[in-house]
């Protein structure tokens, strides 16, 4: 099915929402996708309206579109609905036309010479709009496993265009020159691409890349609840590593709703 009615678009909704909020949210997706080039085969809303009024930003909007196959994705928060919506609709118009010229011969183009500019890469959400983790206690925590998108191996540098379009703070994926799982992030603290391979790789996918990316230590095999005991008592946003089970590369992440998040590659 492609998405030609505002009617088409899924909406899911989380708390208490004030008035008139729903359509408006359909309203805004609904315009966006009318002027996308390509087929969207799915569209989803998600509106969730936390219940403490002492977060800061307590109204948070999410929007995964399917365009003809590929993801894009926007997710941020704010102090109101209203404004939320607001703000997403910017970020949303901005990730589809990136997306569009990456589809489109001349991004083609560039892909395969490398002749992105170097400052192009950094788009990520601003650390002032991204929702909070609320402060689930350790032993009402879960995890939730999901898995990656089957994507074919792809270079470096398409794989910092999607972590740009999904949002993430993280993307898993199979490096194209080394043919292994691989994670590209941005840090936290500078906002600089890094990328990290599993244990024994050798080669470096970054040498030639057109994204400035800086390369992480290398993840180490782990069982997944050992992966979660690093992620406690780093600190970091995230562990990237090899399950020592399947052999496939993993990540251990927070979810902004307390739990613990498990993607492993498709």
């Amino acid at each position: 099915m492609t998405i030609t009615e505002p009617e088409d678009i899924t909406i899911t909704v989380h708390g208490n929402l004030p008035g008139g909020v729903v359509d408006y949210a359909r309203d805004k997706v609904a315009r966006l996708i009318d002027r996308v080039g390509q087929p969207v085969l799915y569209a989803e809303v998600e509106l969730d309206q936390a219940p403490d009024p002492a977060r800061e930003r307590p109204a948070m909007v999410e929007v995964t579109l399917d365009v003809n196959g590929r993801p894009v994705r926007a997710h941020l928060a704010a102090g109101s609905m209203f404004e939320a919506i607001d703000l997403l609709e910017d970020r949303l118009a901005s990730r589809l036309r990136r997306h569009e010229q990456r589809v489109g011969r001349a991004g083609r183009d560039l892909h395969r010479t490398g002749e992105h500019a170097a400052g192009q890469w950094r788009h990520g959400d601003l650390p002032d709009q991204r929702p909070e983790y609320f402060p689930l206690p350790y032993d009402e925590r879960e995890l939730v496993r999901t898995k990656s998108f089957a994507l074919a191996p792809m270079t470096v540098d398409e794989a910092a265009f999607d972590l740009d379009q999904l949002g993430h703070d993280f993307y898993l994926f199979r490096e194209l020159a080394t043919d292994a799982d691989a994670v590209v992030a941005y840090d936290e603290h500078d906002g600089a691409l890094a990328l990290q391979l599993p244990e024994g790789v050798g080669a470096d996918p970054t040498d030639g890349a057109a994204a400035a990316c800086r390369r992480l230590p290398p993840a180490p095999s782990l069982a997944p609840t050992e992966a979660i005991e690093r992620l406690e008592s780093s600190g970091e946003r995230f562990v990237f590593f090899t399950d020592r089970a399947t052999g496939r590369g993993s990540v251990v992440y927070h979810r902004y709703d307390g739990h613990w998040g498990l993607i492993t590659a498709g």
